[in-house]
């Protein structure tokens, strides 16, 4: 199926889907639509795999080991969705049949205890649209057989979730990092295998997107292991449904990943994450003490750089990291963050800055930049670079998708991506590129005051010069000025007397 009638058959579904919720605030209604397309992605895996076993005369069909052998969770008969689509939709009890689906489905899959949302039945949710949706997603990949249509049903939640994440604004950039970034840190990194680790991890993005390489990179899903923490109870339901969506077998703990780190003896091979930005209630006074802080306790009004320690304590040996953060994080002085920063560059742990460009996510205006860490620089998997820190400037990259947010393209992806890894392994085949990317020695940056914005190494792009005198250029902006504004007199007599202050007559 090409790309783009992928995305024309999302975009129809969801706006199919948005027309259904009425007045209903889109953080509610977010819950009802996905909780739904999980419900029929499981029960399409289960009825794949249904139909084998009784065509098979040695298999039982109903018997839940032989779902639990295949990883596919069982489904029983009531919660099956060609029962609730044909049979019980357009009934008036189809909410409260809904929540007895989802509560049958979790006491037979334990992995799924508390994860799906259980509120159909409320009075306040108009059951006629709600069959009306039943209907609608029942539709999804119904032409298609096996792993096609769940394909299908996994790129529906996916782009479901951004949509809901750009209709919440503020709120949803809670649980969605918009998937051009996510892209970007996955392509950077190039987590093939090893321990994957997202310490607020939302919906889950990081590590789909992670699926999503490794499989187009032609590796297997296995060779990884995820392991992810979310303080948001529903949004920690999200992802849970989002990997199992995507038949990604991950550690999601419910927490708070300061006061109460589920993974804490973890050494991760890949750290990616978008923290909140600039949070100042993280309980920081009651971690003044924590053995975290070897390159200086943070402030408690801000957690940035309580993150980035956080992160490095996180990491392997050789481990890497891709951390989104707010721009203000490379240059602040405020709360000693200026003294843990020059610590941490002084430490060998900063490889890479990217300054990202603006209107990229759904929540916040707040520029923000990548900080790409390495726990060694000298490891031998690619060449040394102890003394050095790659500034990649990439503010005037991507493209307005609508009036309000920009995307990178796969363009921009490669390009910053592919700069990264030709510097870190062929320093002789890498080059600077004036106005995008430099790679400055720790000398440099220490000349700077340990500042780590890209703008102030990579320098301003060279302008081509197209040979064209300087006076016939102005001659023919005079004669072109000329002509647009001639219909004007005031604005036309203004103009004549600021161009002939400088010398020059229309």
């Amino acid at each position: 199926m090409a790309k783009d009638t992928e995305q024309t058959l999302e975009k129809t579904l969801w706006l199919a889907a948005d027309k259904l919720r009425s007045n209903m605030d889109a953080a509610e209604y977010k819950h009802v639509v996905l909780g739904l397309i999980f419900l029929k992605y499981i029960s399409d895996s289960f009825k794949d795999l249904f139909e084998k076993l009784s065509a098979d005369e040695f298999s039982d069909a109903e018997d839940k080991d032989e779902y639990l052998a295949e990883n596919i969770f069982y489904v029983p008969v009531k919660a099956r969705w060609d029962y609730l689509q044909h049979e019980r939709a357009k009934q008036p009890t189809i909410g409260k049949d809904i929540d007895d689906a989802m509560d049958a489905i979790e006491k037979e899959n334990a992995s799924l205890k508390g994860v799906l949302p259980k509120d159909y039945a409320r009075p306040s949710l108009d059951k006629k649209r709600l069959g009306e949706l039943v209907d609608l997603i029942g539709n999804i990949g119904f032409r298609e057989e096996g792993h096609k249509s769940k394909d299908l049903l996994g790129r529906v939640y996916e782009y479901f979730l951004g949509q809901f994440a750009d209709a919440e604004g503020k709120k949803g950039g809670q649980f969605y990092t918009p998937e051009s970034i996510v892209k970007l840190l996955v392509e950077m990194l190039e987590p093939y295998s090893g321990r994957i680790y997202d310490g607020c991890c939302g919906s889950g993005g990081m590590f789909v997107q992670s699926e999503k390489f490794i499989d187009a990179h032609g590796g297997k899903i296995g060779d990884i292991a995820v392991y992810g923490q979310e303080s948001n109870p529903t949004t920690h339901r999200l992802c849970k449904m989002n990997l199992a969506i995507r038949g990604i077998d991950a550690k999601i703990e419910l927490g708070d990943t300061f006061q109460n780190d589920k993974h804490k003896d973890l050494k991760a091979d890949y750290i990616l994450v978008n923290p909140p930005f600039n949070i100042s209630d993280w309980g920081g006074e009651q971690l003044q003490d924590s053995p975290l802080w070897r390159y200086g306790i943070p402030p408690t009004g801000n957690a940035n750089y309580a993150w980035l320690q956080l992160f490095i304590n996180k990491l392997s040996p050789n481990g890497t990291a891709g951390i989104v953060l707010a721009n203000g994080s490379m240059t602040t002085n405020s709360g000693n963050e200026g003294e843990i920063r020059k610590n941490m560059i002084q430490a060998g742990l900063i490889d890479c800055m990217v300054a990202l460009p603006s209107q990229l996510f759904f929540n916040t205006q707040i520029p923000a930049c990548l900080w790409f860490l390495a726990r060694n620089k000298t490891n031998g998997k690619y060449r040394d670079r102890s003394n050095e820190i790659l500034f990649i400037d990439a503010r005037k990259m991507g493209e307005m998708v609508d009036r309000k947010h920009r995307v990178l393209t796969d363009n921009d992806i490669n390009s910053i991506s592919e700069t990264y890894h030709l510097w870190r392994t062929d320093k002789n085949k890498y080059e600077d590129i004036a106005g995008f990317c430099k790679s400055a020695s720790i000398t440099e940056v220490e000349a700077n005051n340990f500042v780590l914005t890209p703008g102030r190494y990579v320098g301003n792009e060279e302008i081509e010069d197209d040979g064209i005198p300087f006076d016939e250029k102005m001659t023919e902006l005079t004669e072109k000025l000329a002509e647009q504004f001639q219909q004007s007199s005031e604005l036309e007599n203004r103009i004549r007397k600021n161009l002939e202050s400088i010398g020059y007559k229309i």
